[in-house]
């Protein structure tokens, strides 16, 4: 599985943003779907998930009810839509696919908030 994470910018606090990751090799129904986020001198954060059939979804706590993660299985891509940005949620944003055991990553996306 190959993915390719987009949609990153520089938004002001407040602000809204949509990350897409689009996968091409395996369909990506056949995985669970991530989204993790990464600040310099800092480990690697969950953000986000959702199932492979887009059933479930579960958040880091900090995100919920800012954060909305879905898929369309069709067009095997995944998003991350962002509302009320905040400056703490700037960080290179990653996408992976799999299991808790195992995950395929993409490439990141910075996501830079102004406050």
């Amino acid at each position: 599985v190959q993915l390719q994470a987009s949609g990153g910018g520089l938004v002001q606090a407040g602000g809204s943003l949509r990350l897409s990751c689009a996968a091409s090799g395996r369909p990506s129904s056949s995985y669970n779907m991530y989204w993790f986020r990464q600040v310099p001198g800092k480990e690697r954060e969950f953000v986000a998930r959702i199932s492979a059939s887009g059933a479930s979804t579960y958040y880091l706590d900090s995100v919920k009810g800012r954060f909305s993660i879905s898929r369309d299985n069709v067009k095997n891509t995944a998003f991350l839509q962002m509302t009320t940005l905040k400056p703490e949620d700037t960080a290179v944003y990653y996408c992976a696919a799999g299991s808790s055991t195992r995950k395929y990553w993409g490439q990141g996306t910075q996501v830079t908030v102004s406050s």
